[in-house]
Order: structure tokens, then C-alpha cells, then sequence
């Protein structure tokens, strides 16, 4: 995707973090932009650093994880824009606990969000993008921990959805070559942003708000540094610009994701012959 100045960015999560990052680099390039929040607070103080780009914003109550809110936000952003040209699959969340320790509403409050938010993003979006005709890009947050099930202890549900998430993209990007609609899947490290604080947002049907992560169960991950958002935004757009599949960001994860993949090829080797 080459031409952005006129045409429609949604932004799920884009409230802060990567996702208001992303929505301002989109604003620069021209684009309007939609911010999908739980947070209306924070989906207005986004929607305002938007605007004083020059192009138009508005923020849509939304919860991923139902798919009736994500039809909504499409209906929404049809209605303001006409429709949908990149559509940024970025909310999540995180619970720091040992598989063994997860309640069901851990498993079905991770995986509604991260994963399932994924897919009714694509559900809600994808059948207009591909009806109009006029290509587009899908940039689908995951994560390092969606390429290193060992990035960081205790995380085995976010794991689980990132997995999902890189998996998802691959088989998009076959689906949708011949609709000229890219697709990208952000895979970072540590970035600065308030994702251990998801729980404040957590619905009563998953158990209902709770604390900032405090402690991360022992173990050992991966060493990583902390990134600015705004950084990493800049990625993002080199990637739809030159239609990037995967969106890596910290070079010391590197020998971790050649040894998972090393592993892999030394299965191979034992198989009887």
C-alpha cells in the first residue's frame, strides 16, 4: 500500500500504547482515523492528538472480544469514512500466571481479546475491504511471545492467543494477495506501554476489573529492552508501505527464535529412516 493521505485507519486498543502511536503515525501520513477503546477517556485524548494533524477522528466504545461490538465499530467507521483501508487488530491483554494457576475466566478474558478480537476484527472488516476494491493493508498486533513460547514467564495464555495470532496472519496473506490487501504481524518485544494494566478494564463477564500486575511468576525469558511506542510506529508504516508479512523489533530476541526453530529442524533429524 502505497497512498494513505485520504484514506481510513481503525485502530483497536488505540487509546494508548502501540495503538496511539500507530493512530498519530497514520494522522501524519494523512489519514483519518478510528479509535476502538474501552477506555473513552483515553480514546478521546487519542482522538485529539489525531486531529491536530489536520484529518478527521472519531473514538467508538468497543470490546474486542464481542463481535457485536466489532460489526459496530465497522458500522461506525462506514458511516464516518465510507469504509476501511487499514485496519489495525491491536488491543491486548496480559495475565501473569502459571497455567496450572488460570481460572477459566484467565483463559476465556486472554484469548477473547488477543486472539478472538483478531479474528472478529477480520470478521467485521475484511468482507467490505475486499468489495471495494481498493486494497488496504491488516496489521494484526502478536508479540515476540508469538514466536518464543519462553519470551517470558508466565504468560501461557497470552502465548497461546500470539501463536494464534502469527498463525492467522500467514494464512491471511495468502487469502488476500490477490485483493492487493497486505498483511502484517507485529511481533515486539518489550515496548512502553500500560498492557500490565489491562485488568482495570477486565468485564464482569470475565471476572471483572482487577489490580496491575505486581509479580511475574520465576523463570527465565527473554532479555529484552524497553521500546518507545512511537518507534515502533514507525515500523508499522515502512511495513504496509512495503508490504512486510512480519514486523520484528528487538534485535536480542533474535537467538532465541533461531534456537526454537533450530529445535524444529533437529526433529527432523530423528525421524527413523
Amino acid at each position: 500500500m502505497k497512498e494513505f493521505r485520504g484514506r481510513t485507519a481503525v485502530v483497536t486498543g488505540g487509546g494508548g500504547g502501540i495503538g496511539k502511536a500507530m493512530a498519530v503515525a497514520f494522522a501524519q501520513e494523512g489519514m483519518n482515523v478510528v479509535i476502538g477503546e474501552v477506555d473513552m477517556d483515553a480514546a478521546s485524548e487519542a482522538v485529539a492528538a489525531v486531529e491536530a494533524h489536520g484529518v478527521g477522528a472519531i473514538a467508538v466504545e468497543n470490546d474486542v472480544s464481542s463481535r457485536e461490538s466489532m460489526q459496530a465499530l465497522a458500522d461506525a467507521t462506514n458511516d464516518a469514512f465510507g469504509g476501511c483501508h487499514v485496519l489495525c487488530n491491536n488491543a491486548g491483554v496480559v495475565t501473569f500466571k502459571l497455567a496450572q494457576d488460570m481460572s477459566e475466566d484467565d483463559w476465556d478474558w486472554v484469548l477473547g481479546v488477543d486472539l478472538y478480537g483478531v479474528i472478529y476484527g477480520i470478521q467485521a472488516f475484511l468482507p467490505g475491504m475486499v468489495a471495494a476494491g481498493e486494497g488496504g493493508h491488516i496489521v494484526n498486533t502478536a508479540s515476540i511471545a508469538g514466536l518464543v513460547h519462553a519470551a517470558t514467564p508466565g504468560i501461557s495464555s497470552y502465548t497461546t492467543a500470539k501463536y494464534g495470532v502469527v498463525g492467522i496472519s500467514e494464512a491471511l496473506s495468502l487469502d488476500l494477495a490477490e485483493h492487493n490487501i497486505g498483511v502484517s504481524v507485529l511481533c515486539p518485544g518489550g515496548v512502553r506501554s500500560r498492557i500490565v494494566q489491562a485488568g482495570r478494564n477486565r468485564p464482569e463477564r470475565y471476572g471483572g476489573p482487577e489490580g496491575p500486575v505486581t509479580q511475574i511468576p520465576p523463570g527465565e525469558g527473554v532479555p529484552q529492552e524497553m521500546l518507545e511506542p512511537e518507534d515502533l510506529a514507525k515500523q508499522v508504516l515502512r511495513a504496509i508501505k512495503e508490504n512486510h508479512l512480519y514486523i520484528v523489533s528487538h534485535p536480542e530476541t533474535q537467538p532465541a527464535v533461531e534456537a526454537r526453530f533450530q529445535a524444529i529442524l533437529d526433529a527432523y533429524d530423528r525421524i527413523p529412516s
